[in-house]
């Protein structure tokens, strides 16, 4: 054993040094120098061009631009112009009929005071009603009294109590009684929506103030108007206001009570009572540079106006002109990118001269990692069959000594021990191995990281010693995952160790755990468990962190580590179906992160027995059991173990020898057999065949590898995975004895 292992290091020894010894390049491709070219008598005519070709496009533009903004701005003058126009014929048309409406509502009543006008309130009722229900702009109608008591209404009956009294329009009503006055826009108590009112006096006969009729406009009725009129159009303003600049209604719609300084051209066209004009101003309302034309409501005291903002004209300019520009210096752009070509061919030569350099960089760089792919498949096959030499070894080691522990050591017990703690070494360094070259089983089992990860953070605190501290941080809805618990247990180990030789004074070691659901072909596609193992060391260099997972690198002392710390980790993480990530800076320590599948149901933890149950069979007090094994050392040691076990032992060294001895109507209790074997027929071939066959023979098979694992996992059949231990065959012999 000892000639084999020196052997098999002495092979990764060398190839590991063919890994990183520098690959060599041999560059004999002749290169010529590139022409010259002498530019020196066209370049005044080519700069001339060049000079004229960038002139006139710019000149011609530039007149187009600016008569194209003029033409602009004159059509927004035009547009507003005509929806003031339009926005002036239906408020005087809305205001008319308004003032109709008081006029008949003033002879209705009469002369009627407040008394009489309660009396006749019902009939009031429903004539006002009928007047305001036929006018959408109309919110409600009201008389009030002498007192500013609501005495009438279009909307209730009988009236509740309210008066105007302390308003501003029933005051002003009644100190300018003939006229009409508006209102500030208001929620009104009567109509219950936004509106403003106009309020019209009533007088008796005899000269005496009877009260105020009061109608509601619905400012909403306008606003509708007015958007339709712009379009929806945001850029475009259209209101209606007092002479006294106040807003009754605008769009877009502005805030209540905001009031134009008087300081403005646009208050100031108001107080000299200009019939109409345009004013150019900021607006005090949403703060843009505007141009406004505005126009009075004939006899009322009243405006409408209607602006657009400057800067919107200026932006659709600015797109328009820009396109037309484009357009137009296409052609010059192949005058000029064919002056340049000319200019500086000589720089274009030198870059071209460059590109291919870097391109024979890359073919040599591509070169050097199709050989690195090679000989890292070459090292794969290597150690796969390296480990699976030491697996049969090893078991050869195991059976013989736990037969030299059950016959009583014979006064060499310490020696024992201690050929056993080595051979535990060993069987880990194959597993290693085993899993760096994806040859090793896989076990998924459903895992539990809220319950499992504690209890493994004290083989954690072993690695990375006392002077670390370590902790764990979970998601409180964590996913389970599938995963074989032992290579998950063996890779945060590999990583904590790593962590503890870059804290050499202490530090802090945090484990992280989060749900995430990743649609990355680089990384996997589902819902995975991300467990991030993050240390506060000395970090790593860029070009250390791109090889970090290489196998058998490593930045240790010779002797120091083994370069497959790491790589187990990303083995491991491959083969449950997802993959792991590193970022690191030198001075900031190191994040190592597994990214592992999401467990989609609860499964029993599967072990090397598992896999079926035994059949039941015919109880019999001889047990037999044919052993199938190529390895004669192998073949010995597990008959040599299974006659201490009581069972009697048939041994065969090939399947097909195998397969004979069944075909002559031969039976066993049991028949365990190795996956890969010489002959026509290989373990799987036989279990096969003895399930089609013989379905109640129960069948176990043994292996190093872990490329037919799934196939032996169908058959339904227990598998055993190299080296296991004799207290494994054991208690699969202790369930066939009790079946």
């Amino acid at each position: 054993m000892q000639l084999v292992a020196l052997i098999a290091i002495d092979d990764i020894c060398e190839l590991k040094m063919m890994q990183e010894s520098p690959a060599l390049i041999d560059d004999d491709e002749n290169t010529a120098s590139p022409p010259s070219r002498d530019f020196r008598t066209t370049r005044r005519v080519l700069i001339a061009t060049l000079i004229a070709s960038v002139l006139l496009p710019v000149i011609c533009l530039g007149l187009y631009s600016y008569f194209d903004y003029q033409r602009r701005q004159a059509d927004a003058l035009d547009t507003i112009d005509r929806l003031t126009r339009v926005a002036e014929e239906n408020a005087v048309k809305v205001l008319d009929l308004n003032r109709e409406m008081t006029s008949r509502i003033a002879e209705m009543l009469g002369d009627l005071d407040e008394g009489a006008t309660r009396q006749r309130q019902e009939d009031l009722y429903r004539r006002l009603c009928a007047m305001a229900g036929r006018l959408p702009q109309v919110a409600a109608i009201s008389v009030f009294s002498a007192d500013g008591d609501l005495v009438a209404n279009s909307r209730y009956y009988p009236v509740p109590e309210i008066s105007i009294y302390q308003r501003a329009d029933f005051q002003a009503a009644r100190d300018h009684r003939p006229a009409t006055y508006f209102s500030l826009p208001l929620h009104g108590a009567v109509a219950q929506t936004d509106v403003f009112n106009t309020v019209a006096s009533r007088m008796s006969d005899s000269g005496e103030f009877l009260g105020v009729i009061s109608v509601a406009l619905r400012r909403s009725y306008f606003e509708d108007f007015y958007r339709q009129l712009a379009g929806n159009d945001p850029h475009l303003t259209i209101g209606l206001y007092r002479s006294d600049a106040n807003i009754l209604v605008r769009y877009p719609r502005a805030q209540d009570n905001v009031v134009i300084p008087k300081n403005t051209p646009f208050a100031a066209a108001f107080r000299q009572d200009l019939p109409e004009g345009h004013v150019h101003m900021r607006s005090s309302v949403d703060g843009r540079n505007k141009t406004i034309a505005f126009r009075r409501l004939t006899d009322y005291p009243l405006y409408v106006s209607a602006g657009f903002d400057v800067s919107q004209v200026f932006a659709e300019w600015w797109k328009h002109d820009l396109l037309v520009a484009l357009l137009t210096l296409v052609p010059c752009l192949g005058v000029w990118l064919l002056i340049g070509f000319s200019l500086y061919r000589l720089r274009l030569e030198q870059t071209a001269w460059e590109s291919w350099q870097k391109e024979a960089a890359l073919r040599a760089n591509a070169e050097a990692t199709s050989r690195q792919l090679r000989r890292m498949g070459a090292l794969g096959n290597l150690v796969a069959n390296v480990a699976h030499d030491f697996n049969n070894l090893l078991m050869v080691v195991a059976s013989n000594m736990e037969l030299a522990r059950r016959k009583g050591y014979t006064a060499v017990q310490q020696e024992v021990h201690a050929v056993e703690r080595a051979a535990t070494t060993a069987s880990v360094l194959s597993r290693k191995l085993l899993s760096v070259a994806r040859k090793k089983p896989m076990l998924k089992e459903h895992v539990q990281l809220f319950t499992w990860l504690p209890d493994t953070m004290t083989l954690l605190q072993t690695a990375v010693g006392s002077g670390v501290a370590c902790s764990v941080v979970m998601a409180p809805d964590l996913w389970d995952i599938a995963v074989d618990k032992a290579e998950l247990e063996s890779a945060l180990i590999n990583i904590a160790a790593n962590s503890k030789d870059a804290m050499p004074k202490g530090g802090t070691f945090a484990i992280r755990c989060e749900n995430v659901s990743i649609d990355d072909e680089s990384i996997g596609i589902g819902d995975f468990v991300v467990v991030t193992c993050a240390d506060n060391g000395t970090g790593m260099q860029a070009v250390v962190a791109r090889r970090a997972f290489e196998t058998l690198f490593t930045t240790k002392q010779q002797g120091a580590g083994t370069g497959l710390g790491l790589a187990q980790v990303l083995a491991m993480c491959e083969q449950a179906g997802g993959t792991a990530r590193i970022r690191t800076e030198p001075g900031k320590g190191t994040e190592v992160s597994l990214y592992l599948p999401r467990s989609e149901a609860v499964h029993a933890a599967e072990t090397p027995l598992a896999g079926a149950l035994l059949p039941d069979a015919v109880k019999s007090s001889a047990r037999s059991v044919l052993l199938i094994e190529d390895n004669e050392d192998v073949a010995a040691g597990l008959s040599a173990v299974f006659l201490v076990l009581g069972w009697n032992v048939r041994h065969e060294l090939t399947g097909d020898d195998a397969l004979a001895v069944l075909e002559t109507g031969k039976t066993f209790d049991l028949i365990v057999s190795d996956i890969q074997m010489p002959g026509k027929h290989n373990g799987l071939d036989i279990a096969e065949h003895v399930k089609a066959r013989w379905p109640e023979q129960r069948f176990v098979l043994m292996t190093g590898y872990a490329d037919e694992m799934e196939r032996g996992k169908r058959l339904g059949y227990p598998i055993l995975s190299k080296p296991f231990s004799v207290r494994e065959l054991e208690a699969l012999t202790d369930a066939c004895s009790k079946s």
